[in-house]
């Protein structure tokens, strides 16, 4: 008959064996993606449609805004408002409010709130502009294709007029 013997089983540690932490690698994980709000208008079809002399212009407006919903989870949503005007009358008009759910973890503190605002409406544009896109071409119009934001200059500009006021 064999006698079973139980192997001495040694502490499990992350890191180095000294039984030291190491710290979180930096990470950035996306959880959900989701339309949270949606317009779009378009007042003075079918007339709007018509051929014009001169296109009308269209003015972008773009938003970031961050929730903690605990300590490593958060809510960024992505604001996007796209008016075009032919003098002083609307063609159309669509807002977007694209939110995601993203976990932060091992990012140091100095750098959360550029991860918030930089990188995850980065992470989230792709999608916005499609929604965006999508939706002028189904309202008669073409395709809006809104240009590439650069989210860390509107990180900068926003941060500069912060220290002003």
């Amino acid at each position: 008959m064999a006698k079973a013997t139980k192997a001495k089983e040694e502490p499990k540690t992350a890191g180095n064996g000294g039984g030291a932490q190491q710290p979180v690698q930096p990470m950035l994980n996306v959880l959900a993606q989701y339309v949270k709000d949606f317009s779009f208008e378009n007042p003075h079809a079918p007339n709007s449609l018509r051929s014009r002399e001169q296109s009308p212009e269209i003015a972008i407006n773009v938003n970031v805004n961050t929730n903690a919903m605990d300590d490593n989870n958060f809510e960024v949503e992505l604001q996007l408002e796209a008016k075009a005007m032919a003098g002083e009358e609307m063609v159309f008009n669509t807002e977007l409010n694209y939110a995601g759910i993203f976990r932060l973890q091992g990012i140091p503190a100095e750098a959360m709130q550029a991860a918030l605002l930089i990188e995850c409406p980065r992470i989230l544009f792709p999608f916005a502009r499609q929604i965006i896109s999508e939706s002028t071409r189904n309202g008669g119009f073409p395709p809006l294709m809104i240009d590439p934001i650069d989210f860390a200059r509107l990180y900068q500009s926003r941060a500069a007029e912060a220290a002003q006021a």
